[in-house]
């Protein structure tokens, strides 16, 4: 006669907290914010490549 399996219950749901949504959020639109303010252009005239990607993509954003 097999003796009964003692199998631990799954929980119904795991629950993230609140910030766990809210911070990859709040950085996302801080950086897309850093990039679309035209005042901080300034930072990437270092790499001409790298300011014509962003200056392309904002184009893109705006239109």
């Amino acid at each position: 006669m097999p003796a009964p399996a003692h199998t631990r219950p799954h929980p119904a749901g795991t629950r993230l907290p609140w910030w766990a949504l809210a911070l990859p959020v709040l950085a996302f639109v801080a950086l897309l914010l850093l990039i679309m303010n035209p005042a901080d252009a300034h930072a990437a005239s270092g790499d001409p490549a790298l300011a014509q990607i962003l200056e392309r993509a904002r184009h893109l954003v705006e239109h």
